[in-house]
């Protein structure tokens, strides 16, 4: 299995790294992208309602996956209704769609419980449940796909896969150190599975992957980069990866608490496509901010 997982990791990134390379060269509209997002944002509410569909809770697949694409869509606005400010600001009338979308998904799934109402017992938990498909599903791919144009839209895709980078790179050495060396238990009762000497290579492999991206990569994206620290680049390739393992975590505890091994079985080793992306749809928005207050290259 840990053999697969490398495998797979080593085809999957680079497919990844090729996907926003073929986007940058069609322009800032980044349509590439918002189709892989549309896709993940539909698959992920797929796969959350039909983890979610147990006890009371009984999420809408169908209100859910096209809430979380008119989100998804929402991140894309302040290209199609541009404004008249840049850099930051600009970043903050995104978040204006993105949060503005989320609030009408908000009334629609509370209109909707209140046309299935039948008896007490079920509405809240259910409206809970399609919540927390949307801003999962829709929300997060939202917030994160802004990486393609802040902190701007030249380095965009730089920024996204060094955030991609990091967090693969530590899942994978959190992997390897843990069948390799691991025997105490990182959290026995949530994931089983992790151990200290995984969470010890996470931190590694983020690391060694976010340096060597942050510091060599950025003639792919015909970018001009120059390292401003050091000590930075270190620090956020870190953090990254150790955020990724606790967004690893977050989706370990829908998991376990809905009682199911895998969101789904889409791939061999991996699970479902929620499962592939938990840890870089929750480090994402962390990335984001980083990259904006202050940028690991300048």
């Amino acid at each position: 299995m840990l053999g697969w997982r490398l495998m797979m990791s080593a085809i999957l990134v680079p497919a990844i790294i090729a996907l926003f390379w073929l986007d940058q060269k069609s322009g800032t509209s980044a349509l590439i992208l918002l189709a892989f997002c549309l896709f993940a944002a539909v698959r992920n509410a797929y796969e959350l309602t039909d983890l979610l569909n147990v006890r009371n809770i009984r999420p809408q697949f169908a209100a859910t996956a096209a809430l979380s694409s008119f989100v998804v869509l929402a991140g894309w606005g302040h290209l199609w209704f541009p404004g008249s400010v840049e850099g930051s600001m600009s970043l903050l009338i995104s978040f204006g769609w993105i949060g503005a979308a989320l609030t009408i998904s908000f009334v629609i799934l509370l209109v909707l419980e209140a046309l299935l109402y039948q008896a007490p017992g079920n509405s809240m938990e259910s409206l809970g449940g399609n919540l927390l498909s949307v801003f999962y599903a829709g929300g997060l791919v939202a917030v994160t796909a802004q990486l393609r144009w802040f902190p701007d839209p030249q380095t965009g895709y730089f920024a996204f896969a060094s955030m991609i980078i990091c967090v693969k790179c530590g899942d994978t050495f959190a992997y390897t150190f843990g069948r390799l060396w691991g025997k105490r238990k990182l959290a026995p009762i949530l994931s089983p599975g992790k151990t200290q000497m995984g969470l010890v290579g996470a931190i590694c492999g983020s690391t060694l992957g976010g340096w060597l991206w942050l510091t060599y990569a950025g003639t792919l994206f015909g970018s001009s980069v120059t390292v401003s620290s050091v000590w930075n680049i270190l620090a956020f390739s870190a953090v990254i990866g150790l955020i990724g393992l606790v967004g690893d975590l977050c989706e370990s505890l829908i998991k376990r608490d809905v009682q199911k091994k895998d969101s789904a079985i889409l791939m061999p080793g991996f699970g479902g496509l929620l499962d592939l992306l938990d840890s870089p749809l929750f480090a994402g928005p962390f990335a984001l901010a980083w990259w904006t207050l202050i940028p690991p290259v300048s």
